[in-house]
């Protein structure tokens, strides 16, 4: 019970940690996504307003990170046996829904600006908001950079969170440099507007690709698919690897949340085998190999029968 209060403690101080990390960055990118969309408004700039949606991505997945902290601590009900975890996957799928709606009106925008070539950007408005998109990126980079000592298995879903949203911030610092390429270029040579809503056309390519990645890992959950860096055939073979196990059947992996990696199996136990024992040691290979947040395997008795029976045995390709 002491170990177990103490790493209960331990998780619990981690979650605080990442919880006020995230929150803080939160807060700045709110405040400073306002001053963007004013910023690109006042400069008349499709680039600045494209780096505002990628912000708002930014955004969105630090919420994200927050509301998964938060609703983890949710007890399960009756009704709902899993929790409210599977909330932060619908919520991410909104997410990008609304930030492709986003793009493409930006887009939309851009070709007609190339087109009809009937705007006018206001480089000195352009070129102190993408200043200061770079600066405030670096100071939430900074916010969300990991300390090097938290390694802990119990930090494993914080860190997780936070290292989300530092690989987001990242990007769009990337982004928000680009977007301050062009203003010094459209500053220096204002006949090359043109330069806005070309940025727009590449950042846009940027917002979807991201965006992409995470809307293939929310579909792979939603799902129920094998979560990426689990391989089935690795799994069914530690699971072989035990003594008294002859085969396996009925394996499913799947994930309830990005971090939470679930498993349920019918392992069938030789007779002479000790199947509690059989039971402790796959349990904790899985732990120690795999890491899941849930296993659950039914015990089954082996005969030489079964050798010959495709329904006792896994054939997915």
């Amino acid at each position: 019970h002491c170990q177990s209060s103490r790493a209960t403690c331990s998780q619990n101080h981690g979650k605080l940690v990442a919880q006020k990390k995230l929150l803080f960055t939160c807060i700045i990118c709110l405040v400073f996504l306002i001053g963007e969309l004013l910023g690109g408004y006042v400069a008349h700039s499709l680039a600045i307003m494209t780096d505002a949606a990628h912000l708002l991505t930014d955004f969105g997945s630090i919420l994200l990170s927050l509301f998964s902290l938060w609703i983890s601590k949710k007890p399960a009900s009756k009704s709902l046996t899993y929790g409210w975890h599977r909330s932060e996957i619908l919520g991410g799928l909104f997410s990008v829904l609304s930030i492709w709606v986003v793009t493409a009106v930006l887009l939309f925008i851009a070709i007609q600006r190339i087109i009809n070539n009937d705007y006018e950007i206001h480089s000195s408005a352009m070129l102190i908001t993408s200043v200061c998109a770079v600066l405030v990126n670096i100071l939430m980079a900074f916010i969300l950079h990991q300390s090097p000592v938290s390694h802990g298995h119990s930090h494993d879903h914080n860190n997780t969170s936070v290292r989300a949203a530092f690989i987001h911030v990242l990007g769009d610092l990337l982004q928000s440099l680009g977007v301050l390429l062009a203003a010094m270029i459209i500053y220096f040579r204002p006949e090359w507007k043109i330069a806005d809503p070309i940025c727009t056309f590449l950042f846009s390519i940027l917002v979807v690709a991201t965006t992409t990645k995470i809307l293939k890992d929310i579909f792979r959950v939603l799902m129920e698919g094998t979560p990426p860096g689990i391989d089935y055939d690795s799994v069914k073979d530690t699971l072989l690897s035990v003594k008294g196990v002859k085969a396996t059947h009925s394996l499913h992996i799947w994930a309830l949340t990005m971090t939470q990696h679930q498993m349920s199996v019918h392992a069938l136990i030789d007779e002479q085998t000790n199947t509690h024992t059989a039971l402790l040691d796959m349990i904790k290979l899985l732990q120690t190999e795999f890491s899941f947040h849930n296993i659950t395997i039914q015990i089954e008795e082996y005969t030489d029968e079964m050798a010959s029976c495709n329904e006792c045995h896994d054939s997915m390709d």
